[in-house]
């Protein structure tokens, strides 16, 4: 492994990113999985709980600046939560056919006579918190869409469920941790509006894609595994992308043009959509608050959130949370598009080239780690220009929640009155979710013509 390429792994796996330029089971022994990288699946899914946790506190708490230790969240989130799920899914997932053993491999005989090699290794234990801290890095080069990553139609559905259980919980945590179950369903409504309607607009684009000469079945079933068919791996990969898992059952770049786009589109929104385990929901936690900051502009009020006022370092934090993502996607597909070398980087040319490229920058920048298989990554320029915005996207946004989780924390809270703006009734809940869009498409619109609405016309 390269230096550079040594680099971008690395801080991939601190940052929950789990960006793959490398293919694990041929570039890293079994010790650099377990030690290397499988510890930082735990210990970086680990920080983002901690952190968010002390924008509970923030919100929670009045006139303190103690926000909580780290030290403690972190110990508590890996050992209450984390190492038990963890645990359970990798012993349900051997009993599946999950390869588990310290073995590298066995040396076999092909039908041909040939030597080969079959790769094996301490693969469940990675996979299970792979799925479950949001990270996505799979033992193998073929992720979770390998046999020995994922044998059944039971192992994809744990997998899949886990991809989804910790930041769907921690919605569910933060409406007991203020006392108001309705703040919890607010966003999980929001989460879930998203997440169903991309599910159904990918199934139908796969299911109806466009017509192969000499092929009688207009289903696109390429890049796909044949026991998991369109819905599974459609599933999958709203799930991965929703909650900046970034693992795969299938391959994204084989999907169709819109197929492709609405995974896209939902790393896009800043990886909110129930996010990765904690950074999703400080993410949108903030957006919430920016809502709140718009809703009390329209009704001349002094916008307030659960009795705290929201003032304008509250909206600065926010802002930087919400635009920092969007701002590392746009200059990281720029970077790539003008380096003079992209067209080797690349095995399609025109729209779904561009698609490729701008995929690639927003798994970056939004701390996803999937990708458009024909984005060939490991390159000099791009190992580096991705630590950088897995970097910047990492923990610019976490220094900002934790300004913002202080401040919050430092103010008294206000009595509830009739003037008082509801955050959990329908009308709160739909004006956040067009805030979401909103942002979302004029940030992006001018880039998905260039990529997959244009290779959607394309296609005839």
């Amino acid at each position: 492994m390269s230096l550079d390429l040594a680099i971008n792994t690395s801080v991939s796996f601190v940052t929950n990113t789990n960006w793959q330029a490398y293919s694990g089971e041929t570039s890293l022994s079994n010790f650099s999985q377990m030690f290397g990288l499988t510890v930082q699946n735990f210990v970086s899914a680990g920080v983002g709980m901690a952190v968010v946790c002390t924008l509970f506190r923030g919100i929670t708490q009045k006139r303190t600046k103690l926000i909580g230790n780290f030290w403690k969240d972190l110990t508590r989130s890996l050992l209450y939560t984390l190492f038990p799920l963890s645990v359970i899914v990798a012993i349900i997932l051997i009993s599946q056919g999950t390869v588990q053993t310290l073995s590298q491999g066995v040396a076999y005989q092909g039908f041909e006579g040939q030597e080969l090699w079959l790769y094996l290794g301490p693969v469940a234990s990675q996979v299970a918190i792979k799925q479950l801290g949001t990270n996505g890095g799979g033992f193998f080069g073929s992720n979770s869409a390998f046999p020995f990553e994922n044998p059944t139609l039971l192992s994809n559905f744990v997998e899949n469920i886990s991809i989804l259980l910790i930041p769907a919980a921690l919605i569910v945590t933060f409406g007991f941790w203020v006392k108001d179950w309705k703040q919890g369903r607010t966003i999980m409504i929001a989460s879930l509006f998203f997440a169903v309607l991309a599910f159904v607009g990918v199934v139908v684009s796969e299911s109806f894609g466009p017509a192969f000469v000499n092929v009688a079945e207009s289903m696109n079933l390429e890049g796909k595994e044949m026991r998991f068919g369109i819905g599974w791996s459609s599933l999958w990969a709203i799930s991965t992308t929703a909650a900046s898992n970034g693992s795969i059952n299938s391959m994204l770049d084989s999907f169709t043009p819109l197929g492709g786009a609405i995974p896209m589109f939902l790393m896009q929104l800043g990886e909110i959509i129930f996010g990765g385990a904690g950074s999703g929901l400080y993410g949108m936690l903030a957006f919430l608050i920016l809502t709140v900051f718009i809703a009390g502009l329209l009704v001349g009020r002094t916008p307030e959130y659960l009795g705290k006022k929201i003032d304008a370092f509250d909206i600065k934090m926010a802002g930087i949370v919400v635009l920092t993502p969007l701002m590392l996607t746009l200059f990281g597909a720029m970077a790539m598009t003008m380096h003079p070398d992209v067209m080797s980087w690349l095995t399609n040319t025109g729209a779904h080239g561009f698609s490729e490229i701008l995929y690639g920058a927003t798994s970056l920048a939004n701390n996803n780690g999937s990708a458009f298989g024909g984005l060939l990554a490991d390159t000099t320029f791009l190992n580096l220009l991705g630590s950088l915005l897995m970097t910047l996207s990492r923990f610019l946004p976490i220094v900002a929640i934790l300004f913002l989780a202080e401040n919050m924390g430092s103010k008294k809270k206000a009595a509830l009155s009739e003037g008082t703006l509801s955050t959990t009734n329908s009308t709160f809940v739909t004006m956040l979710i067009i805030i979401i869009v909103v942002i979302g498409a004029l940030s992006f619109l001018p880039a998905l013509a260039l990529g997959p609405i244009a290779d959607f016309f394309s296609i005839k």
